[in-house]
């Protein structure tokens, strides 16, 4: 708040009465000293060069908002912080899904991606789980480990399983209920390769250890009376 004066501002033309000021126009004038300021300037009150007037649509915003919705992008401060790995997840440990197509599956934990998703993989021709981003939220590691030491990853990041974009021009109805009967986009034939260098190279380490390839090829599942939280993997 501003502070208020110690003395009340006085009026150089008191009232008598209300509207009725004790000095007339005339004297007023000569009061406040404008004949002065007037004889200054040729006989004429100074002016001043009036203000460029500003735009209206830079005075002031809109009444209404656009009839159209436009998107604006939100600001995004958060600095991404890299994925924590759990101690039990190492490479070569065997990891049993939990959610997802391959729920059940036991997998083979090769690395982990920039994305902090987990590189798996079954291996394909044991259990018939490819090569695969799994989170590690949705997974049970076990005890058990496979030794990939002579397995080739280091091509593998998260540019190697994003999905190619069909840009076409749209389709009508039928013709994409039609484009759906027929053949599906079959895997290039560069990823069928290294799923087969990947696999090779893992199922040798797997062959080595009795009943591990049995082990990988069987479904996890619970049956009645079993404690998830009691178990030991």
């Amino acid at each position: 708040m501003a502070a208020k004066r110690k003395t009340p501002v006085k009026s150089r033309n008191p009232d008598l009465i209300r509207g009725v000021g004790k000095y007339s126009r005339s004297k007023m004038y000569h009061k406040r000293g404008l004949w002065a300021i007037k004889a200054k300037n040729g006989g004429f009150f100074p002016r001043h060069d009036p203000k460029p007037k500003v735009p209206a649509s830079a005075e002031k915003p809109p009444k209404f908002y656009p009839a159209d919705h436009v998107k604006k992008p939100l600001l995004n401060k958060r600095k991404p912080k890299p994925t924590k790995l759990r101690a039990s997840i190492t490479p070569g440990t065997v990891l049993i899904l939990l959610a997802g197509r391959f729920m059940g599956k036991r997998v083979v934990f090769l690395k982990q991606l920039p994305s902090g998703l987990l590189l798996v993989t079954g291996p394909f021709k044991i259990n018939g789980v490819p090569l695969r981003r799994v989170n590690q939220s949705y997974v049970i590691a076990t005890s058990s480990k496979v030794d990939i030491s002579g397995v080739n990853v280091e091509k593998f990041d998260d540019k190697y399983f994003a999905k190619e974009v069909d840009k076409k021009t749209k389709k009508s109805e039928g013709e994409f209920f039609e484009a759906e009967k027929e053949d599906k986009t079959e895997l290039p034939e560069d990823k069928k390769e290294d799923q087969k260098s990947v696999d090779a190279s893992l199922i040798k380490s797997i062959e080595g250890v009795p009943d591990l390839k049995a082990y990988l090829a069987a479904r996890f599942s619970l049956k009645s009376g079993m404690k998830p939280h009691e178990l030991v993997f």
